[in-house]
């Protein structure tokens, strides 16, 4: 194991669940507004993880009033409060890119079962 790993592997959080692609969540993540602290839920699914060890980001999509809102978050990022899976979709791929042009019940995923 090198430097590099040790020294990651100290900063990573072993207390969140690792969301899989296709997975709708909440995502409870700290804000600071000026002096005071607030949690924000951000709730959608799952279209993209990357990155691998410290550097692993998910992407997750909600449509908000009518437009598709997406963000990408650090998983091992101090502000993240926690995240919950509300349900597992069953998909195929490993990108849902595909979500972003499709509306309605069109996007939604299938549970799993």
């Amino acid at each position: 194991m090198s430097l590099i790993d040790l020294l990651e592997a100290k900063e990573m959080r072993r207390d969140l669940v690792s969301p899989r692609v296709g997975d709708r969540v909440k995502v409870h993540v700290i804000l600071k507004e000026g002096d005071k602290e607030r949690i924000q839920i951000f709730e959608g699914d799952v279209i993209a993880k990357r990155g691998r060890g410290l550097s692993t980001t998910f992407t997750v999509r909600k449509i908000s009033f009518g437009v598709g809102v997406e963000r990408i978050f650090p998983l091992h990022s101090p502000s993240i409060k926690k995240i919950e899976i509300v349900r597992h979709g069953q998909v195929r791929r490993a990108k849902l890119y595909y979500l972003r042009q499709l509306k309605g019940k069109a996007a939604k995923l299938r549970e799993e079962k």
